[in-house]
């Protein structure tokens, strides 16, 4: 597998970056961004840079770098990757000072480039998981930290061990927040639906933009409360997220759902999409 890393002003292609006394490794305060390099396109660059600078204010940091600089080093590391594959942009801050409270002077930078193909659209499987995503006063959930990750490990470790290819999360209050790895989406009579941001979720780059795509299309998009019986009545259901962008879910429990027009539009909309962004 192709891979580079960026840390301390160099690419390799493997370095360790945190040991056992940074604040980052022993109080989970690192936080993440992904994007994607697909066909040598690189399709909202510059937004998830953008939130991640803002996931590292929100967690104390002070990043010494702008949006323009990180999108440099990502050309500049492709530049040295095979062109003809696919790639997932991971990009880090973390703090390796500090005690209780992160040192935000030692604010670090590094980028993970590797290769990812774009997942098929050959449909997945889910299940209600019992674990729910925080409320903000519990959680920081309007950053893409790091330490949120483990209760949705939980959750699709148990979706694994039941079959289940991903978890369907709901909210503090039973509402529907997303799957466990990407954003959620339902349509029904042809108007696509999609649980109105609230706090317990971020609202994902790659959903805000097929918003836009099927708005843009004629396609009518209602951000709402949606209930896990909405769902089980729903005509088609499909997920949008960084790693696979737009993916129709087949099942969830016992009920069957297929691969419906909305979601095959939003798929090739958000393809067309990124075959014109800019590399």
């Amino acid at each position: 597998m192709h891979s580079l890393i960026w840390s301390d002003g160099q690419w390799s292609s493997g370095t360790k970056l945190i040991g056992a006394a940074d604040h980052a490794f022993w109080m989970g305060s690192t936080v993440f961004d992904g994007a994607r390099a697909i066909h040598g396109q690189l399709p909202d660059l510059h937004a998830h840079c953008e939130r991640a600078i803002h996931s590292a204010v929100t967690m104390g940091m002070q990043p010494g770098v702008g949006r323009d600089d990180i999108v440099r080093l990502v050309h500049e590391g492709l530049a040295q990757l095979p062109v003809a594959h696919d790639y997932y942009i991971k990009i880090l801050f973390y703090c390796p000072g500090g005690f209780l409270l992160p040192d935000p002077a030692t604010t670090t930078l590094a980028l993970h480039l590797f290769e990812a193909p774009l997942p098929a659209d050959s449909g997945f499987s889910a299940t209600f998981s019992d674990y729910r995503r925080p409320p903000p006063s519990m959680a920081p959930t309007d950053a893409k930290a790091s330490c949120l990750y483990p209760n949705t490990q939980r959750a699709m470790r148990d979706a694994a061990q039941q079959g289940f290819d991903n978890a369907i999360m709901l909210d503090p209050d039973g509402a529907i927040a997303e799957f466990a790895v990407a954003n959620l989406w339902l349509v029904r009579d042809g108007i696509a639906k999609t649980p109105v941001v609230n706090g317990t979720f971020l609202n994902g780059i790659t959903r805000q933009r097929v918003i836009r795509l099927l708005r843009d299309d004629g396609i009518q998009v209602v951000e709402t409360t949606l209930w896990p019986e909405d769902l089980l009545v729903a005509d088609e259901v499909f997920s949008t997220g960084n790693y696979g962008k737009v993916l129709h879910c087949h099942r969830v429990d016992a009920q069957p759902f297929a691969h419906g027009p909305v979601a095959r539009r939003a798929r090739e909309l958000y393809l067309q999409f990124s075959a014109a962004s800019p590399r």
